[in-house]
């Protein structure tokens, strides 16, 4: 009878969601799973801009995690330089605020004190910052 066996293909799939679901709660309980071991990477995408709100292309992009660390321009976290659209994707990031350098010749974002908000963990962040 084709119900019957539609029956059993039913149980089997309960059986198993309930299965994989326990697994999943004691792997949560012993720890299994942390903030570091994230699905989706967290992202910070930058886009760059001057004075009168054109894009920059080629803009050097800087990340520092301490305050001192930027004015000081010591020990970087990630660097990276804007593409064709003024923007710069950085991967893998903690979900911390980052301080933000950008510069391109003359033109710099130095004084403006750019910190991002503590990045969303997983997500792709995004921030403007205008050098002049």
């Amino acid at each position: 009878c084709r119900f019957s066996e539609y029956c059993n293909c039913l149980a089997y799939i309960f059986y198993m969601k309930k299965f994989l679901f326990s697994i999943f709660l004691s792997l949560m309980m012993w720890g299994g799973f942390t903030a570091e071991a994230q699905i989706l990477p967290t992202k910070l995408k930058i886009t760059i801009l001057d004075e009168t709100g054109n894009i920059v292309k080629g803009a050097q992009v800087v990340l520092y995690e301490k305050k001192k660390d930027y004015y000081n321009e010591k020990n970087p976290v990630f660097t990276g330089k804007t593409d064709m659209k003024g923007r710069v994707t950085f991967k893998k990031l903690k979900p911390i605020a980052y301080y933000v350098m950008a510069k391109k010749g003359k033109r710099d974002n130095q004084g403006g004190g750019e910190v991002t908000g503590k990045l969303r963990a997983g997500r792709v962040n995004k921030n403007t910052i205008v050098i002049q």
